[in-house]
């Protein structure tokens, strides 16, 4: 029976050990799907380099693409579109595997990546910037912002891990809770003390890809790519828990080591996703639902999926946001508010929600 069992988490099952052919065509429809959504993305991608409130033609985006001319539409594209852009799939990445994990490690269907006080610690960071240290770039933000993602999570997982019993989804939820509480005071206090603080503040807390260049990016790719690395790496692990800690034990996991490497991969995808666009709504809650109606509950492939797909819609809604806005535009905060909501409730429709 153990040795069933171990097979099962191994392939993905959810249920009785399948057939080794079964298994490997089913592994074969998941790689040709993620290949597609891989393509989808870059299709995404090139939109979104050559959509915006300056309109140029295609055949010169293309162009200018390849090879840049000085020119002001060369400027536009490789200065502001294609920064924006990467960081786009950067963030959804970091976006869409977080709230994965999450889901993961607290059994939360609901689970997101604002869940464990990440996203408001990031917020307290840039309420600290603003209004005691006069910071008012983007690139500015990011440092604060991710220090106290870094410092929420932190004090997060010392207070579920508090006392003699180890820590466990629930202790993280309600630890999660009582520091999202007492960050929203400390946050509505000083906003509400500083009138300039909150005027820049609600620009940043709508959640944008705009004005962002290449420095923003730079500074955040090595903690969401580590971060990347280590929850994939997680994968199997996951799959074990799913059965509960005493089967994950059996099965020779860690589960205080695999919770602690959880809690940091979250911290640093969801901390500087956070500080480099802002908070984004509904990317890491809808995200992984879709995954997992794609592909089941492996853990291996819907963190896989998550990364890719997260991009697709964080990237699609930004373009969306040129159109529906123009000759201006709306921010991607807002139309990811507006396109996920619905998704989920179409999701729910489909499926039930059950416990992780």
């Amino acid at each position: 029976m153990a040795v069933e069992t171990k097979a099962a988490i191994e392939a993905g099952a959810d249920g009785p050990v399948r057939p080794a052919g079964r298994r490997s065509t089913a592994a074969a429809l998941r790689g040709a799907g993620l290949l597609a959504a891989v393509a989808v993305l870059l299709l995404v991608s090139l939109l979104g380099i050559w959509w915006g409130t300056r309109n140029i033609p295609f055949t010169e985006t293309w162009r200018l693409l390849w090879a840049p001319d000085g020119s002001q539409a060369s400027v536009i594209i490789h200065e502001y579109r294609i920064p924006r852009t990467l960081l786009g799939v950067l963030v959804g990445a970091a976006l869409g595997l977080s709230g994965a994990l999450k889901q993961a490690l607290t059994r939360n269907p609901l689970a997101d990546p604002g869940l464990l006080g990440v996203g408001l610690g990031a917020a307290t960071g840039v309420v600290l910037a603003i209004g005691f240290f006069g910071v008012v770039t983007a690139l500015g933000y990011v440092w604060f912002a991710f220090a106290g993602a870094a410092i929420a999570s932190v004090v997060v997982y010392l207070l579920g891990s508090a006392g003699r019993s180890l820590v466990t989804p629930d202790r993280l939820v309600v630890a999660g809770a009582a520091v999202t509480a007492v960050l929203f005071a400390f946050n509505s206090a000083v906003l509400l003390l500083n009138p300039r603080a909150f005027n820049q503040f609600r620009f940043w807390t709508v959640g944008s890809l705009a004005g962002r260049q290449m420095d923003v990016f730079w500074v955040v790719l090595p903690f969401i790519a580590v971060g990347l690395v280590l929850a994939l790496a997680l994968g199997p692990s996951l799959n074990a828990l799913a059965m509960g800690d005493q089967m994950g034990r059996a099965l020779g996991v860690n589960v205080g080591r695999t919770r602690a490497a959880g809690m940091f991969a979250v911290m640093l995808l969801c901390g500087a996703a956070t500080a480099a666009a802002g908070p984004i709504a509904f990317v890491g809650l809808v995200v992984p639902h879709t995954a997992r109606f794609l592909v089941g509950p492996d853990q291996r492939w819907l963190m896989a999926y998550s990364a890719v797909l997260a991009p697709i819609l964080l990237i699609g809604s930004d373009v969306l946001g040129r159109v529906i806005g123009a000759p201006g535009e709306v921010q991607v905060g807002i139309v990811t508010a507006f396109v996920g909501a619905p998704l989920f409730l179409a999701l729910c429709r489909r499926r039930k929600l059950v416990t992780l």
